[in-house]
């Protein structure tokens, strides 16, 4: 009686690995290369910072100096400037211009996707069409029609202003989150008696916050970095974060480690904004606005 035969599996061998190595090689290399743009992005920052913990003589030295003694007289001399009631002028216009948007968007969104009108591609590209004005073009006009009904130097010119100009982008990014809501939730609302307004606050809404919350956080950016308006329509009472900054630009020349300090504190409401939500923010990117 022949002995019965084991057989062994097979071993793996140099080329059969050869695959998961060049994998792991290819992850590696991917990864120090995002590492490298990432902080090439981050160093123009962190160079800002610590140039505001310098002095001004320091700030301007070839080669930079790496090593020096920190001092808070930038900041200090920032807030001397008088930088607080522009910060208040930047924070009100900011939030009441969201506000006001997330406020407008949310219907005309929900209306272009779950409620769809007729017409609607003409509609969108009615939103998308007034971001295709040049800015420079429409200062004329704005200007006149703003000093004719007396609003020049008025925070109110310019929460309206902000509003009109983050509005068609908040419409299309809350359509893209509008659309992944299932509409079988809409159904069953509808079956269970609730009304329109009553399905959109208390079904929809709850759905789609973390798009609410990324949104938000892209009006707020771009109208607190705001410029243009700023400069061309306000003087004194009104003017923002970015015509204080303006400042620092003179006939002596840059002050650069002042400018430095107040371009950071000018920075720090949009980052603190910003780390607040960072989870909703990362959700709700996710969740259909970049698709």
């Amino acid at each position: 009686m022949a002995a019965p035969t084991t057989e062994r599996p097979p071993t793996s061998t140099t080329q059969d690995l050869a695959p998961v190595r060049k994998g792991r090689v290819g992850a590696s290399l991917l990864t120090v290369l995002a590492w490298i743009v990432g902080i090439g992005f981050f160093f123009p920052i962190l160079w800002m910072v610590l140039t505001a913990f310098k002095q001004e003589a320091d700030a301007y030295t070839k080669p930079p100096k790496l090593f020096f003694t920190p001092t808070l007289d930038q900041f200090r001399a920032v807030f001397d400037a008088g930088i607080g009631p522009y910060l208040l002028n930047s924070l009100f216009a900011t939030v009441v211009s969201t506000i006001l948007v997330l406020v407008l968007a949310t219907p005309a969104a929900f209306a272009v996707s779950l409620r769809p009108v007729k017409k609607v591609q003409d509609v969108l590209f009615f939103f998308i069409s007034t971001k295709m004005l040049p800015v420079v073009a429409a200062i004329v006009p704005i200007y006149v029609v703003v000093n004719d009904i007396g609003m020049l130097d008025n925070i109110w010119t310019l929460i309206i202003l902000y509003t009109a100009m983050n509005l068609p982008i908040a419409v299309w990014m809350m359509r893209s989150f509008f659309q992944e809501v299932p509409k079988e939730l809409l159904e069953a609302a509808s079956m269970d008696g609730a009304s329109t307004a009553r399905s959109l606050r208390e079904v929809v809404l709850p759905v789609i916050s973390p798009g609410m919350a990324a949104t938000a956080l892209i009006c707020v950016i771009f109208a607190w970095n705001e410029f243009f308006f700023a400069v061309n329509l306000t003087a004194a009472r009104a003017a923002t974060v970015p015509v204080f900054l303006v400042g620092f630009i003179t006939s002596e020349g840059l002050y650069f480690a002042k400018l430095c300090a107040a371009a950071t504190l000018a920075a720090l409401p949009v980052v603190i904004a910003g780390w607040i939500a960072q989870n909703k923010l990362v959700q709700g990117l996710s969740f259909g606005a970049v698709k």
